[in-house]
């Protein structure tokens, strides 16, 4: 073969010079080329006589295998002791790496078939590490022998961990009993050294979604090591937890679930390193504001998706704390004369007499949403103002020097109101079969009582009970519990009826009971009333004039047992008696008393109606906590002192 021409370090020092490299010992995934040179001398040359690099530095397909395995089957076509064997790979061997030992597929037969594996075999599965002549040879991340060179967290070699970040976390399982599963967390594309620990009796698996959109799933059934989307998975499971592991880079996003399979409560505890898919790119300069006499021009930067290598919007950046916006530069171009100027015209874009564009909004749209959170939008534009004050709308490009302002904002973002429902009182009976009741409210985010829940999802406010002891006692009367103020509690809160500007029935208080003990009845006005806008003042109206269903306007009531009366009952007369007693009105509720003084004396002004607490039967004034129950009715306002002002 050709030989090099000699250095002088090669004269010097008795050795020929080094031959040319030979062939690598692999087509891909990294392998080795040697070099040799010969000694010229009759006695020992100091030093060696070969030397070896890294070649065909470069991913091998995934249809390609382990390369320690193709050795190891390379075997299978040979008989063993006069058998054949399909041989798969013993990897990752403390004493020996280099070394070529198979294991007998379904069997324990380990046999080293080769004192060496070929050059460019991976000592470890886990490390870049290299067999060169039956010793492990150590790798760096930039593939060059010898080298120390490490890969940060992120998976960039001699990096500094700014392209990724920590995530790390605990998930703890909700039972439900319409709940069969939950997700724990959603590990993106790209995430590295992914490592979940489970806690308790149920059970994780994987979903897998590809960049083209293909999903699939695996159930995680039993411990093994397997490929999922062109990732590695290990997983171990155990009789009171599961380990998973992915070293990563993920192919694909993976959403790890848990399976409920137990009475008692799991906890997750996960992670891993995710990618910074998004970054700001800075831009070139933009063209210049002036073709001569002086002008500006700017830079932005953008947000660049790595993943897809377009730009998107710059939420996706500010999404991550580590980015930092570059900021824009400004400069001076186009610094030439005009042609019809008499000289030299320098910009300053600060100065009053040519002030830069500047971002202007309209106002926020209203929220999309009363509750549980909405957003609300609004426009931004950039705009010039000349010397006159004229203000023009104008490319984006010429305000990038400062940040946009948002045009998306949540909003109401408060929990809706929801039903809360209060303990269940004592059954109504000392024995047998009974009754219970309890109070449900409406309740909002800052705990007061209120409407605009929905009553399909209402819970129930009484139950059939059962007292466990025997009814062979002579008769006795109810537990003090039992009577009737459990009942005037358990009813359910009616919304109260406001006169609107749309024809509704508007129920009147109801009656005092027509006896004094028993059961007897209770009657009340229902009237069909509208709100006349212009007037403020409320108009009956004939009952066919009102939609829906009209309120009854007479109901059962019970005044305590008469003296000398059983208390107790059957379940079927309990139903009868007391069944009717959810339809009870609270004794007290909120109603408008006239308005406040005018806030105006001319010019307009406004008046606000007064809302009191009131005793429904003596139409007196009462405390207002005796109407903490009931939904205090909505704020009116009208107009007043239209007259316009005198002048002055």
């Amino acid at each position: 073969s050709s030989r090099t021409a000699r250095s002088e370090e090669d004269r010097d020092s008795l050795w020929d010079a080094w031959g040319s490299w030979s062939e690598c010992s692999r087509t891909c995934g990294g392998g080795a080329s040697y070099s040799l040179r010969r000694c010229l001398s009759s006695k020992t040359c100091e030093g060696r006589n070969i030397r070896y690099r890294t070649c065909s530095n470069v991913d091998c397909p995934p249809e390609a295998g382990d390369f320690r395995a193709q050795q190891c089957s390379a075997h299978n076509d040979v008989k063993y002791q006069g058998q054949f064997y399909e041989w798969l790979p013993i990897s990752n061997d403390p004493d020996n790496p280099c070394s070529l030992k198979c294991q007998a597929r379904g069997a324990a037969l380990v046999v080293e078939l080769a004192p060496k594996v070929l050059d460019g075999t991976r000592c470890y599965t886990e490390s870049l590490d290299m067999c060169i002549s039956g010793l492990c040879q150590i790798v760096g991340c930039d593939r060059q022998l010898g080298s120390t060179v490490k890969e940060d967290n992120c998976g960039v070699c001699n990096g500094d961990g700014s392209t990724c970040r920590l995530v790390r976390g605990q998930y703890k399982s909700q039972l439900s009993a319409n709940k069969l599963d939950d997700t724990v967390v959603a590990v993106p594309y790209g995430s590295r050294q992914v490592r979940l620990v489970l806690k308790g009796p149920d059970h994780l698996y994987l979903e897998t979604k590809t960049l083209q959109g293909v999903k699939s799933e695996n159930s995680l059934s039993s411990t093994g090591s397997f490929l999922l989307e062109n990732s590695s998975i290990d997983f171990q499971k155990f009789p009171d937890k599961e380990i998973l592991r992915i070293s990563g880079p993920l192919n694909a996003d993976f959403t790890i679930k848990i399976r409920y399979a137990g009475a008692a409560d799991s906890s997750v505890q996960f992670i891993f390193y995710q990618p910074i898919i998004h970054r700001w790119r800075e831009t070139d300069f933009f063209p210049c504001s002036a073709s001569c006499g002086g002008g500006y021009q700017l830079t932005s930067a953008e947000c660049f998706d790595l993943r897809s290598n377009r730009v998107v919007a710059d939420q996706y950046c500010h999404y991550y704390p580590e980015n930092i916006k570059p900021k824009p530069k400004l400069q001076e171009c186009n610094l030439d004369p005009c042609p019809a100027s008499d000289g030299y015209k320098q910009i300053m874009p600060y100065d009053l007499y040519h002030p830069l564009p500047r971002w202007e909004s309209t106002p926020w749209t209203a929220c999309s949403s009363s509750c549980g959170g909405g957003i609300q939008s609004r426009s931004v534009s950039c705009v010039e103002e000349d010397i006159q004050g004229h203000i023009s709308p104008v490319e984006e490009w010429k305000c990038m020097y400062t940040p946009k302002m948002p045009v998306v904002q949540p909003c109401n973002i408060f929990d809706c109101p929801k039903w809360l429902a209060q303990e269940w009182s004592p059954c109504t009976v000392t024995c047998g079969q009974g009754l219970r009741y309890r109070v449900v409210l409406c309740i909002d985010h800052r705990g007061m009582h209120t409407g605009g829940c929905s009553p399909k999802t209402k819970p129930h406010i009484k139950e059939e009970c059962i007292v466990p002891t025997p009814c062979y006692k002579p008769k006795e009367k109810l537990p003090m519990e039992a009577k009737l103020p459990w009942y005037k509690q358990a009813q359910e809160l009616e919304e109260g009826a406001v006169v609107s500007e749309e024809p509704s029935f508007i129920p009147e208080a109801w009656s005092t009971c027509s006896v004094t003990c028993g059961v007897g009845s209770q009657v009340r006005l229902v009237k069909c009333q509208v709100l006349l806008s212009f007037s403020q003042s409320v108009a009956d109206l004939p009952i066919d004039e009102c939609e829906g269903p009209k309120p009854v306007s007479q109901r059962a009531c019970y005044s305590g047992p008469c003296s000398g009366e059983a208390a107790e009952h059957t379940p079927e007369e309990t139903e009868l008696l007391y069944g009717s007693l959810q339809e009870f009105d609270e004794l007290y509720d909120w109603e408008y008393e006239g308005f406040t003084e005018c806030s105006e004396s001319c010019g307009g002004g406004v008046q606000e109606a007064v809302v009191t607490c009131l005793n429904k039967q003596t139409r007196e004034t009462a405390d207002e906590t005796l109407c903490v129950t009931s939904r205090r009715p909505p704020q009116l306002l009208k107009a007043c002192s239209l007259d316009p002002c005198p002048p002055r």
